[in-house]
């Protein structure tokens, strides 16, 4: 019987000669979203969900879309919450049909709590549906043609998931991972084993021990966890770089956050360059993937269970806090504009109905459908209206890094009301540890330089408003160490850009046991 390995090069091979179906027109994109609403109505119209919402009655209707707008209102996971957790509960046919026996454990950057999203059979389908699609979007570049006999390192969470005798909870690499098909589990890294572990160090220890057994062409995961493990392994066997220990590797995929920070560092690690591929694979669903190099944007995954609106992120949509009005309308792919802000809603087979993700998008091509990652709906700052994104962090952030020579692979903000009604930001930069502490002044100057530049509404504010700028510099093993802390380490796991208020206690709370108390009151 022939390996794995014998047949997937031809496979991808083939892959290089298929019309390219990713690239999409609108109008296309329009007509295949709506018989995917269509579809999943009709699918779901006997669960408790889809009788409550008259699913049957929506799809009797002409204008399906216009009408299941309106029966079925925008919501959050608090407005999910109820119906999942009967799902949670083991109650059948709730929101899908059929049972649910997985359970995402999302990270909860945004409140700092974790929520549980359903994660049905076929959502897993589409998950990996997707990903079969990503990697013949990668197999159409130049690399080599061997490239997929290769091993597939995949850092994520633990395989070994909370099970309470009727259904699994975990983080959702995790889950995925459980249940990757044959053809790539058998030469997928690290070993079942090692995923099993949930200890990161004790995982981190044992995948720089096993690095010299594998021939690793595919790194995925977080570029925090990844610019960890490249360190230690160079430093265990005193290598110039990582290719001298894996001489084939060719690709990295990640996604959640911005790469920026993080790409100086790894591109000095290596020894030739590899490719990027920027993935959006959330709890809720595998949303896009970059399809082409050196691309700004990613493309929108059609014909997968998966309908998606757009609500423009802005002060008549939006409160300040990032809740949505009521009442406000959704968009659809073909009434989108390019380098808008918008708040992305979601209809998937896990049964989620019109769900406020929470992650803020632009798109970069209209005609071609793809986006960019630009914010969180309550990870922009905006105490009296500068609505700062977390694009103008990242970018400033970056620059700063740039001006004064050190990398800023990790930050944090928090918007503080002072007495007397004086706002104020108080940052939180991070420096590489083995460098020498950067100057906070500068620090201060040049990050404020940058904020004005990059948006406007700040530099207006900064004048009138927000009176009080603080920075602190930290070691990064600082942010590190408080994720660890809090059970944070590897997997999808990120460190909040813009920090929540109990989070926040936690951190100053943290870093007055490091330092000196006052220093941060």
């Amino acid at each position: 019987m022939a390996s794995p390995k014998s047949f997937l090069g031809p496979l991808f091979e083939r892959a290089k000669n298929v019309t390219d179906v990713l690239t999409l027109k609108r109008a296309r994109a329009k007509k295949w979203q709506d018989r995917t609403i269509k579809k999943m109505l009709f699918q779901a119209r006997a669960t408790a969900f889809g009788q409550f919402h008259d699913f049957e009655s929506i799809l009797m209707v002409e204008d399906t879309v216009a009408q299941f707008k309106s029966k079925v209102p925008i919501t959050d996971y608090d407005g999910m919450h109820g119906w999942w957790q009967r799902e949670y509960q083991g109650e059948d046919n709730v929101t899908w049909p059929g049972s649910t026996k997985y359970f995402a454990l999302s990270s909860g950057t945004t409140q700092g709590a974790s929520k549980y999203i359903p994660v049905t059979g076929d959502q897993l389908k589409s998950i990996m549906r997707a990903s079969r699609r990503q990697l013949f979007a990668i197999a159409k570049t130049d690399v080599p043609k061997d490239f997929f006999t290769k091993d597939y390192l995949m850092i994520g969470g633990s395989t070994e998931l909370n099970f309470d005798g009727q259904k699994y909870s975990g983080d959702l690499s995790g889950i995925t991972t459980r249940n990757l098909p044959f053809w790539i589990e058998r030469f997928a890294k690290p070993t079942e084993e090692i995923k099993r572990e949930k200890d990161w160090h004790q995982k981190l220890e044992i995948m720089v021990n096993e690095a010299p057994n594998w021939d690793v062409a595919m790194v995925a995961g977080g570029p925090a966890w990844i610019k960890m493990l490249f360190e230690r392994i160079i430093a265990r066997y005193n290598l110039k770089n990582i290719h001298e220990i894996w001489p084939h590797l060719s690709v990295y995929t990640w996604g959640a956050v911005s790469l920026t920070p993080y790409k100086e560092q790894i591109d000095a690690m290596l020894g030739r360059p590899i490719h990027y591929f920027e993935t959006y694979l959330a709890s809720e669903g595998f949303i896009a993937f970059q399809t082409k190099l050196h691309s700004q944007g990613m493309s929108l995954v059609f014909r997968n269970k998966m309908y998606y609106e757009f609500v423009p992120f802005n002060e008549s949509h939006f409160t300040e806090s990032g809740e949505i009005m009521a009442g406000v309308h959704a968009l659809d792919i073909d009434e989108v504009e390019a380098g808008v802000d918008y708040a992305i809603v979601i209809s998937t087979s896990a049964g989620a109905w019109r769900y406020l993700i929470g992650d803020v998008i632009q798109f970069t091509d209209v005609d071609a459908c793809e986006i960019k990652i630009t914010g969180r709906t309550k990870q922009y700052l905006s105490l009296c209206g500068e609505h700062l994104s977390v694009e103008n962090m990242n970018q400033a952030t970056w620059q700063v890094g740039q001006q004064l020579g050190f990398s800023v692979s990790e930050f944090t903000v928090r918007g503080l009301k002072h007495g007397g009604g004086e706002m104020g930001h108080r940052w939180f930069l991070s420096y590489p540890n083995e460098s020498p502490q950067p100057d906070v002044a500068q620090v201060k100057a040049l990050l404020d330089e940058a904020l004005g530049v990059l948006n406007d509404d700040y530099a207006t504010e900064r004048k009138h408003v927000l009176k009080r700028m603080e920075v602190f510099v930290l070691p990064e093993s600082d942010f590190l160490d408080f994720m660890d802390l809090r059970g944070k380490l590897g997997g999808q796991a990120k460190f909040p850009r813009v920090m929540p208020e109990g989070v926040y206690g936690e951190w100053i709370e943290f870093l007055g046991s490091r330092y000196q108390r006052d220093t941060f009151a």
